[in-house]
């Protein structure tokens, strides 16, 4: 890992940088990611096809703020289901139950940021079993999601 006054100077991602991961049905652009900021946080595009979001889950670790760039969303926060345009911003705190998923008949655009980061190693990480032959384990995922302290419900 870098010095740490390294994390302490601006960074500029030029268009079309980041690092494209692709898993859950989803495809997430990573811009910023822990590696570059010292762990503290995260940025990402998640692009979402008609009909897809993960299942209810929470984060022992991460707060994450969503942004809801184009498309039809649903955001599950405070115990429902709510359909946001775009512009709304969602906020979900470590511990809270949440979801999103994309309720148009065309692809969704929501901007994520998660603090401390983390979520892209996570992601990377089950993007592994999406690509194996007939398609991931979900116990696996399962497994890997508890060792980054995310939980379905």
């Amino acid at each position: 890992m870098s010095d740490a006054l390294e994390f302490n100077l601006p960074l500029v991602v030029p268009p079309n940088g980041g690092k494209v991961i692709r898993a859950f049905g989803a495809e997430m652009i990573f811009h910023i990611t822990g590696e570059q900021t010292g762990d503290r946080s995260m940025l990402a595009t998640i692009l979402a096809p008609p009909g897809q979001g993960p299942p209810l889950h929470y984060h022992e670790k991460e707060d994450e703020c969503f942004f809801v760039l184009e498309g039809r969303m649903s955001f599950y926060a405070d115990g429902q289901w709510r359909k946001v345009e775009p512009g709304t911003v969602v906020f979900a705190p470590k511990m809270s139950v949440h979801s999103l998923k994309n309720v148009g008949e065309t692809m969704a655009r929501v901007l994520c940021a998660a603090s401390p980061a983390g979520f892209e190693i996570f992601f990377a990480r089950c993007e592994k079993e999406f690509q194996k032959p007939g398609g991931p384990d979900m116990a696996r995922i399962i497994g890997i999601s508890a060792e980054h302290g995310i939980h379905y419900v």
